[in-house]
């Protein structure tokens, strides 16, 4: 592309940016997503998301994780303004998740259900924090920003034989455009790379970085090996199957190409916010929705997310672009899909698909909705048991 359009976002006050300007209803325990959900029908303008954790008991390492994800959801730049709800009792009580809301850089409130009345005088309580953030969001502006301030996410899901021949490999030459640019791109999905840590690894920017790979992707192998026996190398969905896949190793190579050819700066783990520029990895799991609930905590803005067989499931407070692998899905699923990958082996160039799907990503961080978006496809769930993948 001759020319870099100008990309704009909002500016938070933690020094992080911001390409949609959501207020976040989030429940710190299952047991008010009631509440959550009373809000939601109070305040539809309001991205309210519910999840199955928070209380229970734990080793220190999964509370780590817990609290990492609760806290980044709230943290992503996505998010304007969030309302936090608890019960009081839970593991995830407000003390608990203090620390890891310090300097959030934008207005929060946090509601209890035993403080404040129940759960009909909290759910107004939250809806009337939501409707306020909202006006109050609605007077900031969108500001120029550079592409040094995305983190941009890559994910596959429902993948079938074309996934690594073209989907893939047309997210991975966007990759490597974004690298380029001075942007942040992160994928993961340890489990999709058994059988690659040695091509991973050869990337690493150094000998700690290879080792940190080599030692996610062995364990995944490992933990992958115990649980399915002989069936080890067999580990793929039956949708994998159908859609023409036969082993792990031919879907982690179609996997891995999803980020591209730049140097491997760092590995992270699950839901951690990353400390280098460039091509990250995270230690996370193949399951595609607790996978994007990582990137989200990470702080990414927006995701790439391949498909071969057709998912519609998006996140609900990031964008996330559809790349479909054929053509026959993308007729399909015109609702669902945003961009048609099945066009490469139809004759499209790929580097003329590339440029397609940056004009693409360039209207959507200015504030095109994407087909989950506008479909309200969002989805949030997220592993906390270690070793979880």
């Amino acid at each position: 592309m001759e020319k870099i359009r100008e990309i704009t976002g909002y500016r938070r006050s933690d020094g992080r940016t911001g390409i949609r300007n959501h207020v976040l209803v989030i429940p710190a325990v299952a047991c008010v997503n009631g509440v959550v959900n009373r809000v939601a029908r109070e305040v539809p303008e309001a991205v309210c998301v519910t999840h199955g954790h928070g209380c229970g008991r734990g080793n220190p390492r999964d509370m780590e994780i817990l609290f990492r994800v609760l806290s980044g959801m709230i943290r992503n730049p996505n998010v304007g303004a969030a309302v936090l709800i608890g019960l009081g009792c839970e593991v995830s009580n407000f003390r608990a998740l203090e620390p890891h809301l310090e300097r959030i850089g934008k207005p929060l409130t946090i509601l209890n259900v035993q403080d404040d009345g129940g759960s009909l005088r909290t759910a107004d309580k939250g809806s009337e924090a939501a409707r306020r953030y909202r006006e109050e969001l609605k007077k900031q502006h969108r500001e120029p920003l550079s592409w040094v301030d995305l983190l941009v996410s890559i994910e596959c899901g429902g993948s079938d034989a074309m996934s690594g021949v073209t989907a893939n490999v047309a997210i991975g030459a966007v990759s490597d455009w974004l690298v380029d640019q001075g942007a942040t791109v992160m994928f993961g999905e340890n489990t999709e790379m058994i059988g690659t840590a040695h091509i991973l690894a050869r990337r690493a920017k150094n000998r700690e970085v290879a080792e940190r790979i080599s030692e996610m992707v062995d364990r995944a192998d490992e933990l992958n090996r115990e649980t399915m026996g002989e069936l080890a190398a067999m580990v793929i969905t039956p949708g994998n199957m159908d859609g023409g896949m036969s082993t792990i190793a031919e879907k982690s190579m179609g996997c891995i190409a999803k980020g591209g050819t730049r140097a491997i700066n760092e590995v992270v783990d699950y839901g951690a916010v990353p400390a280098e520029k460039g091509l990250i990895l995270q230690d996370g799991p193949g399951y595609d929705a607790d996978s994007m609930a990582g990137f989200a905590a990470s702080g990414s803005q927006l995701m790439l997310f391949s498909t071969g067989r057709g998912t519609p499931a998006g996140f609900p407070t990031i964008p996330v672009i559809k790349v479909a692998s054929n053509s026959r899905l993308y007729g399909a699923m015109q609702d669902d899909m945003d961009i048609n990958a099945g066009d490469l082996v139809e004759g499209k160039p790929l580097n003329a698909l590339r440029d397609e799907m940056i004009d693409l990503m360039i209207r959507v961080i200015n504030g095109e909705p994407t087909k989950p978006e506008a479909n309200g496809m969002g989805v949030f769930t997220f592993m906390t048991v270690h070793p979880p993948f």
